[in-house]
Parts: C-alpha cells; structure tokens; sequence
C-alpha cells in the first residue's frame, strides 16, 4: 500500500516532532543527492549578481561585503581566479520561440535601455544557478585562497569539496607552487576538510576576523607537484568520484 510523505510525516509531526524533522531532513538530503547536476566553470561577469547574494548568506557577519564593483574589479585583476558551481535553470523559452531567439531578444533589450556598466546590466534572467562560488590569488608561486562558498540548500552534498579539488587543479595548470589559506580557529569541519586535502597549520593571524576579532589558523599544502601530495590527490579525487557518482574534469578553465 501507497502512502504520500505527506500524510505519514504529518503524523509524525504529532507524535514525534524530532523524528519527523529528521525524516523530512533526511528525505530532502536524498532528493537534492538524486538531482544534483551541476559544472565547475570561471566566474563571469553576469554571475557577479548572483555571487555577492550567496557570499552575504554564507557569510553574514563579514564586514565590509563585497560589492558590485569590487567583484567586477577583482575579475579583471590579473592576480585573481575565480569559479563557480553552477546548475542550469529549469526556465524554458516561451512557445514557440528557442533559446537563442529569447536570449537575442534579451541582448536587445539591454542595449537599448541599460547602462553596460551598471550594475543591473547583467540582472537579466541568468542562465545558470549559482551554487556555489571559490577563489585565489596567485602570487609568487602560491595560490592564496580567498573564498569558498555554498549556498546552504546545498552544504554537505560535496560541493565545497569539489570546488576545493577544483582550485587545486586551477593552481596546478597555472604552475602553482603550494595552496594556502586561512582559516577561522572555531571553524573546526572546514579545518578538517583541509588537513583530508594535505594542508597543515603554519601559523596563527590574531583577530584577522574583523566582525569579533577571531584568530585564524594560517594552513599550507607541501609542494603540488611531489610525489607524496600528488598520491594521496590522486586517491582522494578517485574517493569523490566513486562517493558522488560523477567525473572530475582537470580544472575549470
């Protein structure tokens, strides 16, 4: 016999609360895992948008946020790589029209009554969803990474841990020495995460969090390219594939 979710987890909801929000939790977590489809590409432009929303949900204590300009200026810095998790968007062209014909009617549009370097030039319908957003600066040899980020509907579906494979790989094919970052000291999953990766703790920045002065551990890979990290690499990119079902590309470019 065939019983909606819906009915069953209304029951549970009056008679075990906590069980039913773990059941509805869990059930969520299975269809997200099922649908999850999504690539690893370079931030452009038009996602500027899309990623200042997610950085101020990810991190909403942070101050001052990012904006508009800042995120366009730090694109066309040289220094600076960004990418981003995207999903395509389910919108579809109206009836009878196809997709390059409504994009080409959109492109029209924008020239016509908005401003290319406003800030709301790129807030037409995006083509894809951004999940998740990642970056580094490369200097001398060393990739400092700046942020990662996932929007919370889709945290511990592997995403930041791709977008950290996916930096690592970006730092390889730009002949980065070793990855470095830092990280909060009370941020113990995120600290995890990157000893599994091979960084380790070099040092600590006292009160480098301006929102309530929290240290910060300063963490570092050994050399990319010995023989050691690119073992236990190799290995744990074959772990994620086999875990998330899917095929991990060389890098985003």
């Amino acid at each position: 016999m065939k019983v909606s979710t819906s009915i069953t987890t209304s029951g549970l909801h009056q008679q075990y609360p906590k069980c039913a929000k773990i059941l509805l939790s869990k059930l969520n977590m299975a269809t997200l895992k099922q649908n999850l489809c999504y690539s690893i590409r370079t931030m452009e432009e038009r996602d500027i948008p899309q990623s200042l929303e997610l950085d101020r949900e990810a991190f909403p204590t942070q101050w001052p946020h990012p904006n508009y300009t800042s995120l366009k200026q730090e694109l066309r810095n040289r220094l600076a790589h960004y990418i981003v998790a995207c999903k395509q968007t389910d919108a579809e062209p109206l009836e009878g029209e196809g997709k390059e014909a409504q994009r080409t009617f959109w492109d029209k549009l924008k020239h016509l009554f908005i401003d290319n370097d406003s800030p709301h030039a790129l807030s037409l319908p995006p083509r894809d969803c951004i999940i998740g957003i990642a970056g580094f600066w490369l200097m001398m040899g060393e990739a400092h990474i700046i942020t990662i980020a996932v929007r919370e509907t889709y945290r511990r579906l592997g995403v930041g841990e791709r977008l950290l494979i996916s930096l690592i790989d970006l730092a390889l094919q730009l002949k980065a020495h070793v990855v470095t970052l830092e990280v909060r000291t009370s941020n113990e999953l995120a600290q995890t995460l990157y000893q599994k990766y091979g960084f380790f703790k070099t040092g600590v920045r006292r009160q480098y969090y301006t929102d309530n002065g929290e240290d910060a551990f300063i963490m570092t890979t050994d050399s990319l390219t010995s023989a050691a990290f690119q073992s236990q690499y190799q290995r744990l990119k074959k772990a994620y594939e086999q875990k998330w079902n899917c095929t991990l590309s060389g890098g985003p470019l």
